[in-house]
């Protein structure tokens, strides 16, 4: 099922697995503030359907933003997503070297700067994502 249709960020959710996918969207200056709400539409969504597991798909995200910017974006995300009831975010992987860098730094930076509730793993295909997501808590 197609979630916000008009939204910048493309999500579809999958009741039967209730696993999440989503685009993470392009991010450059001019469209921060659009991200930034698209990003707490998503988490309202996680809320609403109670949605355990979340597959960030950024294999086609472009980052035109200094790392700071990034880096604000991510710890906004993290932070938002601490206060629902997610249990697995699995991240699939962007295509660009250095951008996948700053990424891991940034996840890095995260797990430092507070204890998630819920895991993270980054992946770089997506079936192999999806079974990580499906097998059961440990």
């Amino acid at each position: 099922m197609n979630l916000l249709p008009n939204s910048p960020i493309k999500m579809e959710y999958s009741p039967a697995s209730d696993i999440l996918t989503v685009e993470y969207p392009d991010l450059s200056a001019p469209l921060l503030p659009i991200v930034r709400e698209s990003l707490l539409v998503m988490v309202e969504t996680i809320n609403d359907y109670d949605i355990k597991r979340l597959l960030l798909d950024t294999t086609h995200t472009r980052v035109a933003v200094n790392e700071a910017d990034n880096r604000a974006m991510s710890m906004l995300l993290a932070g938002e997503l601490a206060k629902t009831r997610l249990q697995r975010l699995a991240r699939l992987q962007l295509h660009d070297p250095a951008q996948e860098r700053v990424a891991q730094e940034n996840i890095s930076h995260i797990k430092e700067a507070a204890v998630l509730p819920y895991q993270v793993q980054t992946f770089f295909h997506k079936p192999e994502a999806i079974e990580w997501l499906k097998a059961p808590q440990a």
